[in-house]
């Protein structure tokens, strides 16, 4: 069964992990335009405007960084769905010592700051594995950030399948959100956690698994069929 989901609202909103850092962003560009203008009373009125200008882009930036834009999920039973917004950036097989202690194909999607950045279930199913893991703070494409950096991985099972997914910290991203739980249902397409300010995330598949993407292809999380069960 094939169907698309549409989400309930007109263009897009704003997510709930962006309250806070829009909040205070705004409060800071507030103080720092009033004292600007305090500072010069009102001479270098070119420079006023400039930072007026210049503070107000980096908003509109951080806004649209926490934007859930409005648009058609994909639901297929028989598919994986990409679980980020980003670029193709690795499609090979891996050794994978954390869970399966064994061979996988890794598909992984990096996710610049303009990206969307809601991660989203890639299959239906049920959470066996969710585990946090401290570590450095690599660029997103390094292949060691895979598994040095800090990360969250999880585990959905469905029927005889098994994805892995995890999301990796990079040189700017320094916040993970996972929101799952071991032994939680879960609908392909629903939230799973929140990158913030960009990073990647990777799907460790079975071998054989037949890839729908190629390398450097743009992808839609929630949208996008990586690859068939």
């Amino acid at each position: 069964m094939f169907v698309h989901l549409s989400l309930n609202f007109n263009s897009m909103t704003i997510h709930r992990e962006g309250y806070k850092t829009i909040a205070a962003v705004t409060l800071f560009i507030g103080l720092l335009n009033i004292l600007v203008l305090w500072l010069f009373k009102g001479n270098y009125l070119w420079l006023c405007l400039s930072v007026l200008l210049i503070s107000t882009l980096f908003l509109f930036f951080i806004i649209s960084f926490f934007r859930i834009p409005s648009r058609a999920l994909t639901i297929n039973d028989n598919c994986i769905i990409a679980p980020a917004d980003g670029k193709v950036v690795v499609i090979e097989e891996t050794i994978d010592d954390e869970y399966f202690k064994g061979k996988r194909l890794q598909v992984s999607i990096f996710m610049s700051p303009a990206n969307v950045h809601v991660n989203r279930n890639p299959i239906s199913g049920e959470v066996i594995y969710n585990q946090y893991h401290k570590g450095k703070y690599l660029v997103a494409w390094n292949p060691k950030s895979s598994t040095e950096n800090e990360r969250h991985s999880a585990v959905i099972k469905k029927g005889n399948s098994e994805i892995l997914v995890k999301q990796i910290a990079g040189a700017v991203a320094k916040r993970i959100v996972n929101y799952l739980q071991v032994g939680q249902q879960v609908k392909q397409g629903e939230e799973l956690g929140f990158i913030k300010f960009g990073s990647r995330v990777d799907l460790l598949l079975p071998i054989g698994t037949k890839i729908n993407v190629a390398l450097n292809e743009t992808v839609q999380g929630g949208v996008t069929v990586i690859a068939n069960i």
